[in-house]
């Protein structure tokens, strides 16, 4: 059974072509009748279409009644909804390779695909023959039917995770423990249980258990999730970086040498239940602060993030961060006790330089609705009673000029690598600190964000075919050095009053279909020099007014885009005329801004 990959006792991984080879599934009476409708069926084909490399379809979870006999828990409808799929496909399926306790209708209706007419409607399942329908007819609409051996083997590459209960489990409570949870066993859950597998003494899968719980609170600081006796141990006098004592996984032993811990093994059904995850209590009271910090990106990306930095290559690998191959990419993390150590570890180290070399968004003081980019580093205080945790610009002070300058950069990335599985800049950081503690992040993440200017084909590009790294890349440099244009400064370096939002519309300064003025030609029109980023909001507002009018009615959107700030200004300078000529000039010199930083 080489297409079966064995994750723990527990886990096996199956490819989707094998799911029902030398195995019958039984749907006990307590769940449902089939229920999947055309969105849920379509949804499932075109995940399986979604990529060329391996995909994780989801869980299966099951209790072994015989040998190779499996009483469907969940995911039922997605079994049964590959049963009709394998059956459309002409795959070799005994009959009773999936069974429904006390439904003959159901059974009869599998047993007889594709040739249901030959039951009267009082002998069938009407949902099993109609999801079986809504199949062909998308197979036959989207020209799937004639490429039916090229999904069949898609499927060798798309995978299930068959999780089985552990014995002796009630599983009347299990099933009411999956209901009241409403949703899947999560992929990071499934991760945590297998790197939590193969860590065999009780204070090591304590310490383990710990980093993973402790780390996935992405919205706190590490320091402030640890509870304040293993804060002091595990982080240095000031809490900004992890002790010289803690340089891999077995010297935490030493911070829980105090410590009863218990055998204690982590069964689906307690992971289900949450045990062992964050409690709260490790925050006092006298510890809360007024800020509120939200992270850039999720816990399952960060487990991805650190995966990618402890092996990254030179080039971006989007795959590598799609939580499409979360398992995939992951598992070789749990290939035994010392690779799983190892890992966790990394994981704490890597969450230590992410709060502190890594931008979040914060909800504070004026900023309390709108958020505004932090990069700031967590440090201890003393006040009269307590050690307190404070905040401070991680490069000299939070408005110091090196430390404004990489936030702002930080911040023009962000939002231009929206897809989480596009943020390798991230993992480029971390890689970074793990090597040299004194990493140059300012010139690491500017030659990186050079790269993709110069990736991108700007000189050659028209209209939408500029990539927004061009736009956010040049804002930053702006930005960084400041602009003038007949000797009157435009933009100030290193302005504070300043900062990046969230853009993706390319707004023409003079509208395409103008209505109150004559068109430009396309080469005018959709030049460089013409054309800023925007928020959607923003474009739909300025619509096809006059660049005058945009600029005068408008002025919030207009500081949107440092870019556009300039041009509004040359165009004031022009007795408030923007034409062709303004355009091309803006143009070579926006052009030369961005050529003058290659090495």
């Amino acid at each position: 059974m080489e297409w079966v990959v064995i994750m723990d006792n527990h886990l096996i991984m199956i490819p989707v072509s094998r799911i029902f080879s030398n195995v019958h599934y039984e749907v006990p009476i307590y769940q449902r009748n089939y229920a999947w409708d055309s969105d849920q069926i379509e949804q499932l084909i075109e995940d399986i279409m979604s990529t060329d490399d391996d995909y994780f379809l989801g869980n299966l979870i099951v209790n072994q009644k015989d040998n190779n006999v499996y009483e469907v828990i969940d995911g039922q409808q997605r079994l049964t909804t590959l049963f009709l799929l394998e059956r459309y496909l002409g795959i070799a399926i005994a009959n009773d390779a999936l069974r429904f306790e006390a439904r003959d209708k159901s059974n009869r209706t599998l047993a007889t695909l594709p040739n249901t007419n030959q039951l009267t409607d009082e002998l069938l399942s009407s949902e099993i023959k109609e999801g079986y329908k809504i199949i062909d007819d998308y197979f036959e609409k989207t020209g799937l039917k004639e490429e039916k051996e090229s999904f069949i083997k898609r499927l060798d590459k798309v995978n299930l995770i068959r999780v089985q209960v552990p014995d002796k489990i009630d599983l009347n409570h299990y099933f009411e423990i999956m209901n009241t949870r409403g949703e899947q066993l999560e992929l990071h859950e499934i991760a945590k249980a297998n790197f939590l597998s193969k860590i065999t003494a009780p204070v090591d899968k304590k310490i383990a258990s710990d980093i993973w719980e402790y780390c996935s609170n992405m919205d706190s600081y590490i320091q402030k999730n640890y509870p304040k006796e293993k804060r002091d141990m595990i982080f240095s006098n000031d809490w900004s970086s992890l002790s010289e004592q803690i340089v891999d996984f077995d010297s935490l032993s030493c911070c829980y040498l105090n410590e009863s811990v218990t055998e204690e093994r982590f069964t689906l059904e307690e992971i289900l239940q949450g045990k062992g995850e964050l409690s709260g209590e490790s925050t006092s009271s006298e510890e809360l602060e007024n800020e509120r910090f939200e992270s850039i990106i999720s816990f399952p990306n960060f487990l991805l993030q650190v995966n990618e930095a402890i092996s990254r290559s030179n080039a971006d690998d989007d795959s590598s961060l799609d939580d499409k191959n979360f398992l995939t990419n992951l598992q070789n993390n749990w290939a035994d006790e010392l690779s799983a150590k190892h890992f966790l570890f990394m994981l704490l180290k890597a969450r230590v330089i992410f709060d502190k070399y890594v931008l979040k968004r914060e909800f504070a003081r004026d900023y309390k609705e709108s958020g505004k980019w932090s990069l700031q580093k967590l440090e201890k205080y003393r006040d009269a009673r307590t050690d307190k945790p404070k905040y401070i610009g991680t490069f000299g002070g939070d408005e110091d000029n090196k430390n404004r300058q990489i936030r702002t950069l930080q911040s023009a990335l962000r939002i231009t690598y929206t897809s989480p599985k596009t943020m390798h800049w991230i993992s480029l950081v971390l890689s970074s600190y793990f090597n040299d503690e004194n990493a140059n992040v300012l010139k690491i993440l500017e030659s990186y964000a050079q790269s993709k200017v110069d990736a991108a084909e700007y000189e050659t590009a028209s209209g939408f075919g500029f990539e927004r790294i061009v736009f956010t890349y040049l804002d930053y440099l702006i930005y960084r050095d400041g602009y003038s244009f007949n000797g009157h400064e435009i933009i100030r370096p290193l302005s504070s009053d300043w900062q990046f939002q969230f853009r993706s519309s390319i707004e023409h300064f003079y509208p395409q279909n103008p209505t109150e003025l004559p068109p430009w030609e396309n080469d005018d029109s959709n030049c460089f020099g013409n054309l800023a980023l925007i928020t959607v909001s923003g474009n739909s507002t300025f619509n096809n007014a006059t660049p005058v009018g945009k600029a005068s009615s408008n002025p919030g959107i207009i500081t949107q885009s440092l870019k556009l700030k300039i041009m509004a200004e040359m165009m004031r300078q022009n007795n408030n005329i923007w034409d062709q000529k303004l355009a091309h000039i803006h143009q070579d010199e926006m052009f030369n801004i961005l050529v003058s930083q290659k090495e």
